[in-house]
């Protein structure tokens, strides 16, 4: 999958491209049964690929498969609804756990491996087990993978973590973990990230839970977002993820914001990036910040030819932590943000959501393995400089 010119990391979009069984036959590579990926410099978009038989049901803005984390190893963790039940609901009588569940489609979760040759897909087993793909992460070690799913129980001061380890191949729970935040309704669907050895859960209106899911007795920790940043419960359900993220970038744990924030010296809208020190119960440090207004205000912004708008939030560079990037009509760009120049820009390309409804969620910062990445941290430099150049020779000649 890698080729000459592949980057030393990609935007990933979430929602794969299904192809139906005769478009497989010839689409996808010789050899390769499962699926495919491209992989374009930033700021084009990375494409997962995949055939009808991981995902039979028709795709559509509802409903379709979704990439749910994608680790630097290479390992893709997907989950595929495999259409709807035959019959009635699905009853799971496991020692430690015992339910129904009503929900009318079929659950899968597949474990691609993009370094394979022959491009694998594990089905993980007893998908009934797991509560949904808000709250399931993957993380890779020396040793192997683990995927884990946080099975909190509102009110309670214990949750459930369910793992399945490469080493143990089969799913284990952990019935008794404590749980630090009994008295709050933590929404915590936004997402799960790998990072230095431990999985976050992330809630981008009150706090991250963390714990290292190898140890024997994992252990939860709380992190709450800066000072002044905490929402009330249910404030913008549903547009957070427009206007902020958690992501990894050049080795540390980054919060970028946008909601309601505000220059206090004019009042101007401004975006704010922070950084975690001393994981997990470390405190924040403000980086930097920096106003739309002077963003649109660079000549590189206006030889885009973006109108001025304040955009959606995509991503943080997952190398460079001054490097932002936002989705504005049609185009990813991205930012420098301290230097307040735009770096990126290009038309993207995403299966879903239609533009009007893109977020954050939409799109992944992945780091490339060895086997898959032919380029190198000077290479992505030299690719925002050769944009700059772009960028500027364009005004000079709209002038």
């Amino acid at each position: 999958m890698a080729s000459a010119a592949s980057p030393s990391w990609v935007i990933l979009g979430s929602v794969p491209r299904v192809l139906s069984a005769a478009a497989a036959d010839t689409d996808l590579p010789p050899g390769v049964a499962n699926f495919s990926l491209a992989l374009p410099a930033p700021p084009r978009v990375a494409l997962l690929t995949i055939p009808a038989r991981i995902y039979p049901d028709r795709a559509s803005s509802r409903r379709s498969p979704t990439v749910i984390a994608a680790d630097p190893s290479g390992l893709i963790l997907l989950h595929s609804e495999q259409g709807r039940r035959a019959t009635g609901p699905t009853i799971t009588d496991t020692p430690g756990h015992q339910g129904v569940s009503w929900w009318p489609y079929l659950d899968a979760y597949f474990l691609l491996d993009a370094t394979a040759t022959a491009s694998a897909a594990f089905l993980l087993p007893k998908p009934e087990l797991l509560s949904g793909p808000g709250f399931i992460g993957l993380i890779a070690s020396p040793k192997g993978y683990m995927v884990a799913e946080l099975q909190p129980v509102f009110g309670s001061d214990k949750a459930q973590l369910l793992r399945f380890s490469s080493q143990v191949g089969e799913w284990v729970r952990q019935s008794s973990v404590a749980y630090p935040l009994p008295c709050h309704s933590w929404r915590g669907a936004d997402g799960v990230l790998s990072y230095s050895g431990r999985l976050w859960w992330v809630d981008l209106s009150w706090c991250l839970l963390t714990c290292n899911p190898f140890a024997d007795e994992p252990t939860l920790t709380v992190v709450h977002l800066p000072e002044g940043k905490v929402l009330k419960p249910r404030e913008a359900s549903g547009l957070l993820d427009k206007y902020r993220c958690v992501g990894v970038s050049a080795g540390k744990l980054r919060f970028v914001d946008m909601y309601r924030n505000r220059d206090s010296r004019n009042g101007a809208a401004q975006i704010s990036v922070w950084t975690l020190d001393d994981h997990p119960v470390g405190s924040w440090t403000l980086e930097y910040e920096a106003t739309f207004t002077e963003i649109c205000d660079d000549p590189s912004y206006k030889a885009t030819g973006l109108p001025r708008k304040i955009p959606v939030l995509a991503l943080i560079h997952p190398t460079n932590p001054d490097v932002v990037y936002f989705f504005l009509d049609g185009h990813l760009f991205g930012v420098d943000v301290r230097a307040r120049k735009v770096v990126h820009c290009e038309v993207y390309e995403l299966v879903e959501p239609p533009m009007e409804k893109v977020a954050s969620r939409f799109v992944q910062a992945c780091l490339l393995p060895p086997a898959l990445c032919s380029g190198s941290a000077k290479e992505t430099d030299d690719g925002v400089d050769e944009e700059l150049q772009r960028l500027h020779l364009r005004e000079e000649n709209e002038e």
